[in-house]
């Protein structure tokens, strides 16, 4: 049995173990994202102008799934697969950045997936705008050896250039949609339009010369839009694409409707999370209802809903009012800079309570990492760094809870320990260092953690594997460090077995 971040300190990926060899993978130059940068900060200014001037998102998914329809795919975009009644596939969100964190993901990846029938991309495939031109050293390097098909759900940076790349790639070479009129002037369409981004020209014309590097037939596969269903054994999986405002449109929420019904077990893959951090966020539809009131109704027959979005791993089961568990998942971690653990508060929603609630990264291991960013950042390394058994400790202190890993010797908490962990937001627990508290989760997420991620290990990234039979579903959170030790052995980190009948 291999040890985990929740047996040792060396599990997590601490100690400076010897580096894995996913390097080998890379390209030999590799464009680091920062957005500090104003250029990346202006091209991806796509979210901002949908939440100020009104979002295109929904108008725009109706007119690819109307062109692909007339292109002849299937009216009700359900992929009908043969695989048997017991088989895996794999899950992975937010991978594209084409860095260290993405590439040290790609050996575990590839071992855990050996005999697995399928993959699935669970939001924001590329990394910065979803531009063509990335896809050769974001997607098709990366997983050039993983022979089996990969389904993705778009998040919203794959939307902030419309979507056409993901088309391209995923859906059949779709060819980009007809101009439309021009919005009338003076109207927050035509201010919109004015500043929106597009594509630049001539992107793409890597994209025939990338596609190479997943040629094998064994390896293709063509989804009907950017939101689908896949029958596969006893159960269906039903992804669907939250765009660049984390919402539904009408069109795709009727259409969840109607692939939801019937008896057979479903889970929901989506680019945003109903349960994280600690919070409900139930995913509107327009027009009325909501993505969580479809999943929780008894008659679809969910068991599981799993979000991107959010770079770590989390899981909340829900019990319900007729006493079934629904498996809530955060799963986006896997390459993109690493979104904070601990800043997450005592958990205690929708009847999940700490105990039941699990994390990867543990939030003493993300306090320890985001110490030593800041350290790094304002130079101050003596000061903020701490180590893993004292971010352990502190944050067990903070939130009255168990140390999740015991550490390996006694810790002794002083005030500067505790004054670190107030600054960065451990527990999120009020005290009179709260209105100093330094950007972790949001503002710091917006502007720093890209560009103060870190280039060596430990990188907490993981991916999922999901082994169906008639009778169950057994889900496995496996990490990613980018140590040697978690490549050739990637460790458990979460495992549930969630029943069908």
């Amino acid at each position: 049995m291999v040890n985990s971040s929740r047996d040792t300190a060396e599990g997590a990926g601490w100690g400076g173990s010897e580096r894995g060899a996913y390097q080998r993978l890379m390209p030999g130059e590799v464009e680091k994202i920062s957005w500090l940068d104003p250029r990346m900060l202006w091209a991806a200014r796509n979210g901002v102008l949908a939440s100020w001037f009104g979002d295109p998102t929904g108008r725009t998914r109706g007119r690819w799934t109307a062109q692909q329809a007339a292109a002849g795919a299937s009216a009700d975009k359900v992929i009908r697969r043969p695989d048997p009644d017991r088989f895996s596939f794999m899950v992975i969100g937010d991978t594209g950045e084409g860095d260290d964190p993405q590439y040290a993901v790609v050996p575990g990846f590839l071992k855990v997936a050996q005999d697995t029938s399928f993959a699935v991309l669970a939001s924001d495939v590329i990394y910065p705008v979803g531009s063509a031109d990335d896809y050769d050293t974001k997607f098709f390097r990366p997983y050039r050896d993983y022979p089996a098909p990969i389904y993705a759900i778009p998040g919203n940076h794959d939307w902030y250039e419309d979507l056409g790349a993901f088309m391209r790639v995923f859906c059949g070479d779709a060819p980009p949609l007809p101009a439309e009129p021009k919005p009338r002037p003076l109207t927050r369409a035509w201010l919109r339009s004015l500043l929106w981004h597009r594509p630049r020209p001539g992107d793409g014309q890597r994209l025939e010369e990338a596609r190479a590097l997943r040629s094998a037939p064994g390896q293709q596969a063509v989804q009907p839009g950017p939101y689908w269903a896949i029958d596969a054994g006893p159960v269906r999986i039903v992804g669907i694409d939250t765009g660049l405002l984390g919402t539904v449109d009408a069109e795709q929420g009727a259409w969840l409707r109607e692939v939801s019904s019937g008896p057979r077990p479903k889970i929901l893959i989506t680019g945003s999370p109903l349960y994280v951090d600690g919070e409900h966020h139930p995913c509107p539809i327009e027009g009325g209802g909501t993505v969580d009131e479809i999943v929780r109704d008894p008659a679809h027959h969910y068991v599981a809903a799993i979000g991107g979005d959010i770079h770590n791993y989390q899981r909340y089961p829900v019990r319900l009012a007729d006493g079934r568990i629904l498996q809530y998942v955060v799963a986006g971690g896997g390459g993109a800079f690493m979104h904070a653990t601990h800043t997450i508060q005592r958990v205690d929603v929708g009847g999940v309570t700490e105990s039941d609630f699990r994390c990867y990264p543990l939030r003493g291991d993300s306090l320890a990492f985001y110490s030593r960013l800041y350290g790094r950042r304002l130079r101050l390394p003596r000061f903020f760094t701490l180590t893993e058994a004292e971010a352990t400790a502190v944050v067990a202190e903070r939130l009255a809870i168990p140390p999740t890993r015991a550490p390996g010797g006694p810790v002794r908490l002083t005030r500067r320990i505790r004054l670190v962990a107030s600054l960065l937001g451990a527990g999120r627990r009020p005290d009179r260092t709260a209105r100093f508290r330094l950007p972790v989760r949001k503002i710091y997420t917006s502007l720093f953690s890209p560009s103060s991620a870190t280039y060596s290990p430990p990188f907490f990234k993981c991916f999922l594997r999901l082994d169906v039979t008639p009778e169950s579903v057994r889900l496995r959170c496996h990490a990613a460090t980018g140590n040697r030790a978690q490549e050739l052995h990637p460790p458990v980190e979460d495992e549930v077995v969630i029943p069908l009948n």
